[in-house]
């Protein structure tokens, strides 16, 4: 078993490549396995995903700590590479709480961890500037030393706050609290990403998969992007599939969906290859 150090000096490694590396999104130890049995050199938790698996909303307020860091654990420990988690807001608004949050993942040995400016508060979706800051310097802190990338998120996009001058302040100020990767999810053209990463000295993750624009891995290592994540689109894409492969069946009482569907075969491969008791 690849051991945590290890993990995070090829995940920092990464991050300092000339072209932009997809970080894909599993949301349980199988898809992990499938994703990793491709070639993928790391992978990243999505909330989404795990919300939808457990017949949840993707939302904080019904996403415990415990139970994304339970569903890290698993993800980390189907396979060898290195994994990173969406923290959500950090499980609190105090910096400390934020800060415990990354201590606790680095415990199971996640090697990255974002926490994201939402509130979860339509009134006030965003948190103020300062406290934003505090909470990433806390979370920094307490990645100090250890085998950790923090992602900074400035979500105003997310939030129905358009605002790139205030997102790139966000991002200079979260980056000279110690965040290692900036992320702005939802950034609206290319000109925007491009702006971001020149406005910046640290690494940007974008997503792609979700509404809007669509651009190649290519157009965004031109724009300077160096991490590219799905987020839950994976999940959606795989729930997709489920829905139409139903909806035939429900209304024309056929199953050509099984045409498409994976071999069990292949599936299994993939689980066995990554077995523990398979491990070296």
């Amino acid at each position: 078993m690849t051991d945590q150090q290890e993990k995070f000096r090829q995940f920092k490694a990464l991050h300092k490549g000339e072209a932009a590396f997809v970080i894909p999104n599993p949301w349980d130890a199988g898809t992990a396995r499938l994703l990793a049995s491709l070639g993928f050199a790391a992978l990243a938790t999505t909330s989404a995903g795990y919300a939808f698996a457990k017949g949840k909303r993707d939302s904080a307020a019904n996403l415990s700590r415990d139970e994304i860091l339970e569903n890290a654990c698993e993800i980390v420990a189907a396979t060898d590479l290195p994994v990173s988690a969406g923290l959500e807001d950090g499980f609190g608004a105090g910096p400390e709480t934020c800060a415990e949050t990354i201590r606790c993942a680095i415990a199971i040995g996640l090697v990255g961890g974002s926490i994201e400016d939402a509130t979860g508060d339509s009134a006030a979706p965003i948190h103020s500037f300062g406290l934003a800051v505090e909470r990433i310097r806390a979370a920094a802190e307490a990645s100090r030393g250890k085998p950790f990338l923090l992602t900074a998120r400035a979500d105003n996009y997310l939030c129905g706050r358009p605002d790139l001058a205030d997102t790139i302040r966000r991002l200079r100020a979260f980056a000279e609290a110690g965040a290692d990767v900036l992320y702005a999810p939802g950034l609206p053209d290319l000109e925007a990403i491009r702006t971001v990463c020149r406005s910046v000295d640290q690494s940007v993750n974008v997503v792609m998969g979700l509404s809007g624009p669509s651009y190649s891995v290519h157009e965004l290592s031109q724009a300077g992007v160096r991490r590219i994540s799905v987020g839950g689109s994976f999940a959606r894409a795989a729930l997709g599939a489920v829905m139409r492969a139903a909806e035939e069946v429900r209304s024309r009482g056929t199953f050509t969906y099984a045409a498409e569907a994976m071999p069990g075969n292949e599936i299994s491969r993939a689980m066995s290859a990554m077995a523990p008791d398979a491990r070296p």
